[in-house]
């Protein structure tokens, strides 16, 4: 029996799965990134983005609502690459003056990782007809740009100084 080929609405649904897992991946790693961080400012963003991944997830459920489809997650190998990279350089620079610019750096992975992911979906939503799935996807997608680029804000005035200083 040939098998059914997949379609954009499985495509989206998958890549549901997997950003789902990913917000849910963040959510718990943002913690230990703010706790290792040395300088106030990045702990703030790091505590400030922890909540707002909270209200990331509430929407991806509401995302899930809109295709009648049970939240659940898929893992997303991108992201564990990610976080491992992140967790590595937390203990191979623990204590040093470049622990907060390769934080940064980690943290800027991720979210570039998100907004292309966020990106690809709203794009997809459009294209199947999903105006609430848009709009719910664009108001995450808002959030990930703002705060890569408060990130880029706090690499260039403070802590890529600070990590060249010592």
């Amino acid at each position: 029996m040939a098998k059914e080929p997949k379609t954009l609405d499985d495509l989206f649904h998958d890549t549901l799965k997997d950003i789902y897992f990913a917000e849910k991946k963040i959510l718990a790693t943002l913690p230990k990134m703010a706790k290792a961080a040395q300088n106030e400012e990045l702990k703030a963003a790091f505590e400030k983005h922890r909540t707002e991944t909270e209200g990331q997830i509430e929407r991806l459920e509401k995302v899930f609502a809109v295709i009648e489809k049970k939240p659940q997650g898929k893992t997303c190998a991108a992201i564990v690459g990610i976080t491992d990279e992140g967790a590595e350089i937390m203990e191979e620079y623990k204590g040093s003056p470049a622990l907060d610019a390769g934080l940064l750096a980690a943290a800027q992975a991720v979210e570039h990782y998100e907004i292309s992911r966020y990106g690809t979906m709203i794009a997809w939503a459009e294209e199947l007809g999903l105006e609430d799935a848009v709009s719910l996807l664009e108001e995450t997608l808002e959030e990930e740009e703002a705060t890569d680029e408060a990130l880029t804000e706090i690499a260039k005035t403070a802590i890529n100084q600070e990590a060249e200083a010592a």
